[in-house]
């Protein structure tokens, strides 16, 4: 009978990311409380990111600027430049690659890797290779890593984010019969995979905290269905996913949505966003040489407790990925569900991928044609930008191509 090795897994967390990367380049901010958030002329002065001295204060991510402003008056306010996050983030990557290629990035700011294979390289354990892992991004990023370490990757990041991370040192290695000893006690809102709507229905049933919920008979849960497996799961530190590198490289659906400035109203300013989001959603398809079967379009309102707006998808005859041809079954989709409100966020998708090498060609329409202009308009787009060449609408009051595109994930570069 042959016996499964224990992987050795660590979950590298970096602390305050993006404020520590700021503090990094800017040493005169060492000392002081900094954040970094929105542009608050944008109505989008939200905290990205807080330094360990900010939420000494109180501060806490994700809130208003103007709050975090009342709790500390000398806060030092950063806008976020999120190509220099990016970059520094695929830094760390190849840092941890000098030590396993079972590298798995699971957000800009956290990546699992299985040192299983590896780690007599570098130590007699495995928090040996997690000091030397933490020093290593320490020297030539200035970022301080936390690593929970665990069998598989649940208990990895329930490890990180309850343990680790509240460490002076940041490294804590937690084993899966100990998930009682240093896990079960914590209310269920701090377990991954629990959001607050979850969180209302399981205080419901009784369960309050990690171990309640990890001893609650599973088929007490299946009125979530998948859902409910998944959080008991969890809760019991079952996991059988492997690291695996590339593993968000295989899109399934390919899409773009951004905030407004302001309220649109009209529903030409409403048609010109959505022309640009699907000029850009369209470029990105073409460029990972796939086309769509289905495209949806979503729009909302800027009052939440209050909610408008609508999301619905369409199914193409043909797969395509041409521009026009998936502009003008979104705009359809827009006037059959717009209820006349105002629109505060936009968003459009592609699914449904498939390849590029085989299309379906007719006889009744220019399909060719279409795809030789957006050819051509990527073409331009490579060698000078991707603002060298936008239609007319985009240069009117309500396009936000050029604002789009300096920016990354709604954040300046």
């Amino acid at each position: 009978m042959t016996h499964r090795t224990k992987r050795s897994i660590m979950l590298i967390d970096m602390q305050s990311f993006y404020a520590s990367v700021e503090k990094v380049r800017h040493p005169e901010f060492q000392h002081k409380p900094l954040v970094v958030a929105g542009d608050p002329e944008r109505r989008s002065g939200i905290i990205l990111a807080a330094c360990p001295l900010a939420k000494s204060f109180g501060v806490t991510t994700a809130e208003a600027l103007w709050q975090a402003t009342k709790k500390c008056p000398d806060l030092v306010i950063v806008r976020p430049r999120m190509q220099l996050y990016i970059d520094v983030s695929m830094h760390i990557n190849d840092i941890l690659e000098s030590f396993s290629d079972l590298v798995e990035p699971y957000s800009i700011d956290e990546l699992f890797i299985d040192c299983t294979g590896s780690m007599h390289l570098f130590g007699n354990s495995i928090e040996d290779v997690a000091r030397q892992i933490q020093n290593k991004i320490m020297i030539e990023t200035g970022v301080f890593a936390r690593c929970g370490i665990g069998e598989n990757k649940v208990i990895a990041k329930l490890c990180c984010d309850m343990i680790a991370k509240k460490n002076k040192n940041g490294i804590f290695q937690l084993h899966k019969d100990e998930l009682d000893k240093h896990i079960w006690s914590n209310p269920i809102r701090d377990m991954w995979g629990i959001g607050s709507r979850m969180e209302k229905h399981l205080l419901r049933m009784g369960i309050r905290t990690i171990g309640d919920l990890a001893k609650t008979p599973i088929k007490r849960l299946s009125k979530w269905g998948v859902n409910g497996q998944v959080i008991w799961r969890v809760a019991n530190g079952y996991d059988d996913s492997p690291v695996t590198p590339g593993t968000h490289s295989n899109q399934k659906v390919i899409g773009n949505g951004m905030t407004l400035p302001r309220d649109y109203k009209e529903a030409w300013e409403i048609e010109t966003v959505i022309l640009d989001l699907v000029t850009q959603v369209c470029r990105r398809t073409r460029q990972k040489g796939l086309m769509a079967s289905v495209v949806s379009l979503g729009c909302s309102g800027a009052d939440w407790d209050n909610p408008t707006g609508f999301s619905r998808q369409v199914k193409f005859i043909d797969p395509t990925n041409v521009t026009v041809d998936v502009y003008a079954a979104v705009k359809k989709l827009f006037y059959q569900h717009w209820d006349t409100k105002p629109v505060r966020r936009i968003g459009v998708s592609l699914s449904n991928l498939s390849s590029t090498e085989v299309y379906q060609l007719s006889l009744f329409s220019n399909t060719e044609k279409k795809m030789q202009v957006d050819k051509a308009m990527d073409g331009i787009k490579d060698r000078f930008g991707e603002v060298s060449i936008l239609r007319a609408s985009s240069l009117t009051a309500a396009g936000q191509a050029l604002d789009r595109n300096a920016k990354i994930g709604g954040h300046y570069k």
